[in-house]
């Protein structure tokens, strides 16, 4: 069972596409009643490493600056305190309940030039385990451990007191074959480049009187824009990178001197292509060709729906988050996500809990779900970062 699921698992990233494409090929209206969701080759690159995120309803794009904002926002790296030297170890377990190797690290450093410049660095590893390749007679292909690999770096840019700029560049490589050839056919580990551009926005402490300040944050991140990502020796089969833009804002709240609120919400949408409905005949009856280059896609994806316009705004995924802390010790966190039925569905809770002591940091995050037609393969799951902030010790 173990080696099936994780077969599935990679059989959906790779062929998730082709499915999107095909699934409807009638034209007789079925379309709009079925699941559209848009597949895109590596999507564990578009899933939140972190547990403080994780804890949020995975909003990131306007949060306080941390050693994470690499992957949600690299203009935050910008607005990290100054001589910011900080390490984040990350480890999500994968179909925990169903499978024991399939996991998701993430490690990233970020480190503060001076009051206007900031710097990271970042790596994830994706494991799908130990999986029994078999074809299409279920005849035995060999055993291998398909990997899926990012290295990051991110710059960061203060442009005045409250605006920033950053820049990132993304080297993935995804290797869900092993080299495995059945009929004929050689597969190959994929690899691409992609680039990242946000901006961040942090406002001004406002006094309320009595000892109470408020300010706003907000945030916009471009992510994975860059090349088609193809498993074979053909490019005629290669698929979209998970090109994202995210667009989000936070109110911060201070109490007093002990106690902290922070309110986020964030807005994401795919920026590639969604697939048209075609005839038998392959023929486009709704809807835009797909087959494009990635920069092309970007602009398209906001205009070609065979839905319309209300399909667009199907596409859009809401993440709303909440975090207090303790006089810095101590953090309480919540959050949702909602994604259309027809767009996927993940739609869930989160809950987290942060722990600040000295050079020490550990955050935990746990997901739960809230749609009745999807489950979450992070369900009932613990996430967890280990924080280290070495400035803070000297």
């Amino acid at each position: 069972m173990k080696h099936f699921i994780a077969c599935l698992l990679a059989l959906t990233i790779t062929t998730g596409s082709l499915k999107a494409q095909f699934g409807g090929l009638e034209g007789d209206g079925s379309y709009f009643e079925s699941l559209r969701t848009i597949s895109t080759a590596v999507p564990i690159i578009a899933v939140s490493p972190d547990a403080r995120a994780g804890g949020m309803g995975d909003v990131g794009v306007a949060t306080i600056p941390d050693v994470n904002a690499i992957y949600w926002n690299t203009a935050k790296l910008a607005f990290l305190e100054e001589g910011t030297r900080s390490l984040s170890l990350s480890y999500t377990p994968w179909l925990n309940r169903l499978v024991n190797d399939i996991n998701l690290a993430h490690v990233s450093y970020a480190f503060k030039f001076d009051d206007k410049q900031g710097l990271a660095l970042a790596m994830r590893y994706f494991s799908l385990g130990e999986i029994n390749f078999r074809d299409e007679n279920n005849s035995p292909q060999g055993t291998g451990q398909p990997y899926e690999l990012t290295l990051n770096a991110g710059y960061g840019l203060k442009l005045s007191d409250y605006f920033s700029m950053g820049v990132g560049l993304r080297f993935i490589y995804s290797d869900l074959t092993n080299g495995l050839q059945t009929a004929g056919i050689e597969t190959t580990p994929g690899s691409s480049i992609a680039a990242d551009l946000g901006f961040y926005y942090q406002g001004k402490r406002i006094s309320m009187g009595g000892g109470q300040y408020q300010s706003f944050s907000a945030g916009l991140n471009v992510s994975n824009v860059g090349g088609k990502i193809s498993y074979g020796t053909s490019q005629e089969s290669a698929d979209f990178l998970p090109a994202n833009m995210r667009l989000g804002a936070g109110y911060h709240l201070e109490i007093d001197r002990y106690n902290k609120f922070s309110f986020y919400a964030d807005l994401n949408k795919l920026l590639v292509p969604t697939p048209p409905v075609r005839n038998d005949n392959g023929e486009i009856i709704a809807g835009l060709d797909d087959n494009i280059s990635p920069f092309a896609g970007i602009f398209q994806s906001f205009n070609d729906a065979p839905g319309g316009f209300s399909e667009e705004l199907e596409e859009i995924i809401y993440n709303a988050g909440v975090e207090y802390w303790y006089d810095g010790k101590f953090a309480f966190r919540g959050g949702y996500q909602f994604e259309d039925s027809q767009k996927g569905g993940r739609q869930y809770f989160t809950i987290g809990l942060g722990i600040q002591y000295n050079v020490f940091g550990l955050d935990f995050a746990y997901l739960i779900p809230a749609s009745p037609v999807v489950r979450s393969p992070l369900e009932n799951t613990l996430r967890f970062s280990l924080l280290f902030n070495f400035e803070q010790g000297q």
